[in-house]
């Protein structure tokens, strides 16, 4: 018999989860939360009277986890006509204007112009879309170095755009900071708390009191702005 993959509905926790069931030649019951929501893995004939109660028990553990990977943001861009793409926390999407060219907008409620009359590949999307991201954070980082560079005494630094898997922010011995593209996706205050640290190491090279007393001085939320950034990934 071939595996077979449905959608089932338990009751956890005073909520309902919708997960997804898959059985095959398996000998046990296992259980995959992800952002994908949840997944069970089962042996072909087990009742699901019997999946359930396994859930029941577990129920803790899963709705703990499901909201873990609810509060994680995801970056992650979808390279299609009708995608949304966040620019510092809004959601933006591809539009024509009147002249056919091919703009980004602010999303509304409104019904969003169609663009599937377009023959565009994905790689022309990201390649679009990847040119006003770096055009967006270009702007939006020197505004923001601008505005707190003043705050610690110090001159204006250059800063490049970086690419980093790992790092919102880094600078070096020369006083060139790098900060990475994807922060032009997020809320303003998540911008300006990274840029306030990195200016902040200009002045100290490390991780001291004495550097997050700058930190604080220039941005006083900062332990908010840090705690919240750790939720997108």
């Amino acid at each position: 018999m071939p595996t077979q993959t449905a959608t089932q509905i338990a009751k956890l926790g005073g909520q309902e989860i919708t997960y997804t069931l898959t059985r095959s030649r398996r000998r046990s019951i296992g259980l995959q939360i992800s952002q994908h929501g949840l997944r069970i893995s089962a042996p072909l004939h087990t009742p699901l009277s019997h999946i359930d109660s396994v859930l029941q028990q577990k129920a803790g553990w899963i709705t703990k986890k499901l909201a873990q990977w609810q509060d994680k943001k995801s970056l992650a861009l979808d390279w299609s006509l009708d995608a949304t793409y966040p620019l510092l926390g809004e959601p933006w999407h591809m539009a024509l204007q009147p002249a056919g060219e091919l703009a980004m907008i602010r999303s509304f409620d409104e019904e969003l112009p169609q663009l599937h009359a377009i023959g565009l590949t994905s790689r022309q999307i990201q390649t679009f879309v990847m040119g006003w991201y770096q055009q967006q954070a270009i702007t939006c980082f020197k505004q923001r170095i601008e505005l707190y560079a003043p705050e610690l005494a110090i001159p204006i630094p250059p800063f490049r755009l970086s690419q980093a898997k790992t790092r919102w922010g880094s600078c070096n011995s020369r006083g060139v900071i790098s900060l990475n593209w994807r922060l032009i996706q997020l809320p303003l205050h998540l911008v300006d708390y990274v840029v306030a640290h990195e200016l902040a190491h200009l002045i100290e090279m490390n991780h001291s009191k004495t550097f997050w007393n700058l930190v604080e001085d220039i941005y006083p939320n900062y332990q908010v702005a840090r705690n919240k950034l750790k939720g997108y990934g």
